[in-house]
């Protein structure tokens, strides 16, 4: 008994934890999470990069205003020689400056449709933005439902496996009991300090388990402290057999994002090919500005002389060739059509997840139902050997056996249960529908 007694007390810590816990709901915990997720927070920044980037001014609809000043100074020494009187006059040290200051306005007021195109791309963009981070939305909500689940599975479990923990101590006392009064072996007593030690062996492992599992929910939160304790309030892993394939391919048509996204990508290609083509027009730019100069001459009959005033101009011009612009439309066709293959490929691989998924979600529903009409008869058989146990009609042996059955068969039907969930949730995140984990 003095190998058993630190069991006990592990057992007794880990059963009852000193911290306070938080409960959370899904709900609450994917609340936090997107509020607080680091890699949410950045996808948003991205977003807002390509929103501040959709301007009038970033296409090039607007005039660029300029402000200029300079100022130059000059300082010449110069001989001049007549030609008729061979005199040759010397000037040292000449001094001239000129000042200028001005405001220059420059517009491209057409050129090729390529300014419209561009501001239409820029758009797009924009709204690839808000897809990505859509994107990053749904594939965290179902990381964390996941986890959320995991996180219940491996309490289960543990509950479990304190259940067979205190079934074999249970068997220890009765065996032990009987021990001292002669009416089982030191064999029968071994074995049994086996299985109980072996019991609660797995039950700290199992522990370790639950650990992780919480250390992700936390991180996946970006809770300041990953280590806090934390209690989910769903005790079962509820399965939703109301799906239907119809609908979630529909859907997926319709509203899966990483589709939605590669139909952006084909509208992106389509526009850099009428960029391309907008270099076959001509191209009419205005400019305007006002300025004032002011000259000083050192030796000059002028001492200075100053002008200020308006100026303006309309520049028009046509490409006739630049070398590249046939290339250039080939490969912009060549991307269009690779933008329609990688749409075609990525619903055809939806297709195919979606029903592999759909038929692993209805053979583990049908699994499920199996597996707990076993574990009915699993508790039963366990009950039945428990009596005949206690009456000496069964050997411990065969009563270890009852008892690895009844937990095997609830490791099963745990086992389905998470497995059933996992495939709805892939299910829902191929259908678009993900984001109802939010609403319940």
């Amino acid at each position: 008994m003095k190998r058993i007694i630190p069991f006990l007390i592990l057992y007794v810590f880990i059963a009852f934890p000193l911290r306070a816990q938080y409960e959370y709901t899904l709900k609450q915990c994917l609340e936090e999470g997107l509020m607080n997720n680091y890699s949410l927070r950045i996808t948003r920044n991205e977003e807002l990069i390509s929103k501040n980037n959709a301007t009038l001014g970033n296409a090039g609809f607007l005039p660029t205003v300029d402000l200029i000043a300079s100022y130059t100074g000059t300082a010449d020494n110069t001989n001049t020689e007549e030609r008729e009187t061979g005199i040759t006059t010397k000037q040292r040290g000449v001094f001239d400056q000129t000042l200028d200051a001005g405001l220059d306005v420059n517009w491209t007021v057409f050129d090729g449709f390529s300014i419209s195109t561009t501001y239409k791309q820029l758009q797009e963009l924009k709204r690839q933005g808000e897809t990505n981070t859509r994107i990053a939305i749904e594939d965290f909500i179902a990381t964390l439902t996941a986890e959320y689940y995991n996180y219940i599975q491996q309490e289960i479990r543990l509950k479990n496996f304190r259940y067979a923990v205190s079934l074999s101590k249970e068997r220890l006392r009765i065996v032990e009991e009987r021990y001292h009064i002669g009416n089982f072996s030191r064999l029968d007593y071994q074995q049994a300090t086996v299985d109980f030690n072996a019991d609660s062996a797995q039950y700290m492992k199992q522990q370790e388990l639950v650990h992780t599992s919480r250390i992700n929910l936390n991180e996946l939160m970006a809770a300041k402290d990953v280590d806090r304790p934390i209690q989910v309030r769903d005790s079962v892993i509820d399965i939703s057999d109301f799906l239907d394939f119809n609908d979630l391919w529909n859907s997926t048509l319709t509203a899966n994002a990483s589709l939605l996204r590669a139909d952006q990508n084909s509208v992106i290609a389509q526009l850099d090919y009428k960029k391309v083509l907008s270099r076959n027009y001509p191209y009419v730019r205005l400019n305007a500005g006002y300025g004032y100069t002011l000259n000083k001459y050192d030796v000059n009959a002028t001492r200075s002389r100053s002008n200020w005033g308006f100026s303006g101009g309309v520049t028009v011009g046509f490409n006739i060739f630049d070398g590249n612009r046939k290339r250039e439309k080939r490969n912009a066709s060549l991307a269009i059509r690779n933008a329609q293959l990688e749409r075609e490929e990525l619903e055809q691989g939806l297709r195919a997840d979606l029903s592999n998924l759909w038929q692993a979600y209805r053979n583990n529903l049908r699994l499920l139902s199996l597996e707990r009409q076993n574990l009915i008869a699993a508790k039963e058989n366990h009950d039945i050997a428990k009596d005949r146990y206690l009456l000496g009609d069964l050997s411990g042996i065969e009563m270890r056996e009852a008892q690895k059955s009844l937990l095997d068969a609830e490791e099963r039907i745990l086992s389905a249960e998470y497995d059933t969930k996992m495939c709805e949730i892939s299910l829902l995140q191929i259908s678009g529908k993900i984001m109802q984990y939010l609403e319940d």
